[in-house]
């Protein structure tokens, strides 16, 4: 009964236009008029004759039908981005159940750090997945990384054959749609030149990128950055044990081109270790890698202190203007947020703080 006596007052109001405007505004002005509702109609006063009022006719179309348009045309230009062909040309196997789709789309272009959505149409017509690419620009492939952690992901590592042994021709893994890429802040890590990059669990998914192809451009020589520190936060190492590779590469890659200073980075594991790893810690504390990861950097146990930790990075770059990009959930954003506004300034050097929460 409500409903009805709103859609009547709604039907009401617009088609007998009780939304009124004052027509005689020439003659009676109301700025002049409001204190002297006496002289209202009186022939002594010309000024103020008494206000005639017309119904206002709708006009709500004209400030809806341009954004309607603009997103009808978005949709459907991702409609027929979504309809391009993608072919799946490598399925890749990793540790943890992780694994990663290498795929080539005509006319497809990305930048570091971007994403994706991913459709299957054999699992669901109206599915579609959001997933950081982990290629980098010069690949001339885009590729995803999928851990297995619930049914549609289950189900597509299955229609990709990832547990199988032998190799599968392109023509006999599933049919995929690709919309996207779409962007992040991480574009604009050229932007400075001193970078510090913080990644929380799964956030470290679009630095695989980043990482990537910062060392390119680092290698071409085409690049004013000049300083990377890679922040690592999680909470067991085994789901990204994939990620562990690169991070490997990069410690030759360095080494053999004389960059060591080039890239700096830090693993915090704030749980997830028991007795035994703390003995083998120990006991190998001397070598040159890291027990736990087989890394060059010793692996940190607990959460990082941002209170010792930019002041030092502030001291070390005195004077530079100094890009924090970071990637996890929302709380810890919060606080590295603050801290970036709190020692920015500090020796000189100015935090600009770049976030993508999930």
């Amino acid at each position: 009964m409500l409903d009805s006596a709103c859609s009547d007052l709604l039907s009401m109001c617009v088609c007998r236009r009780l939304v009124r405007r004052q027509t005689n505004v020439a003659d009676h002005d109301p700025e002049y008029c409001v204190s002297r509702y006496d002289l209202w109609g009186s022939t002594q006063e010309i000024r103020c004759p008494l206000p005639q009022f017309a119904g206002s006719p709708p006009a709500t179309w004209q400030w809806v039908v341009g954004p309607l348009a603009l997103y009808l045309l978005e949709r459907l230009v991702r409609f027929i981005r979504s309809r391009q062909q993608v072919v799946i040309t490598k399925v890749v196997k990793h540790p943890s159940n992780v694994f990663e789709l290498q795929m080539k789309k005509k006319g497809f272009t990305m930048a570091p750090g971007q994403y994706i959505f991913l459709h299957c149409p054999k699992l669901s017509y109206l599915e579609w997945h959001p997933f950081t690419l982990t290629s980098a620009p010069e690949d001339d492939y885009f590729s995803v990384h999928v851990r297995r952690v619930g049914n549609w992901t289950n189900a597509l590592a299955k229609e990709c054959h990832v547990d199988e042994i032998e190799f599968k021709e392109a023509w006999k893994l599933p049919r995929v749609a690709v919309d996207g890429p779409f962007g992040t802040a991480t574009e604009d890590i050229f932007s400075y030149e001193v970078d510090v990059f913080v990644a929380a669990g799964i956030g470290v998914t679009p630095f695989a990128s980043v990482l990537k192809h910062v060392w390119s451009r680092k290698q071409e020589g085409d690049s004013k950055l000049k300083h990377v520190y890679f922040y690592w936060i999680c909470a067991e190492m085994n789901a990204f044990e994939w990620m562990h590779d690169l991070l490997r590469f990069y410690d030759k890659q360095m080494v053999d081109a004389d960059h060591r200073d080039f890239l700096k980075y830090f693993v915090y594991l704030t749980r997830g270790w028991d007795m035994n790893m703390a003995k083998s810690i120990v006991k190998h504390d001397e070598d040159v890698y890291d027990s736990v990861t087989g890394l060059h950097q010793k692996t940190h146990f607990g959460r990082p202190n941002w209170d010792l930790i930019l002041p030092k990075i502030a001291q070390d770059r005195k004077g530079k203007k100094i890009g924090v990009f970071f990637c996890g959930p929302s709380a810890l954003s919060s606080v590295l947020h603050k801290a970036c506004n709190q020692y920015s300034s500090l020796e000189g050097a100015k935090f600009y703080y770049n976030k993508e929460n999930f």
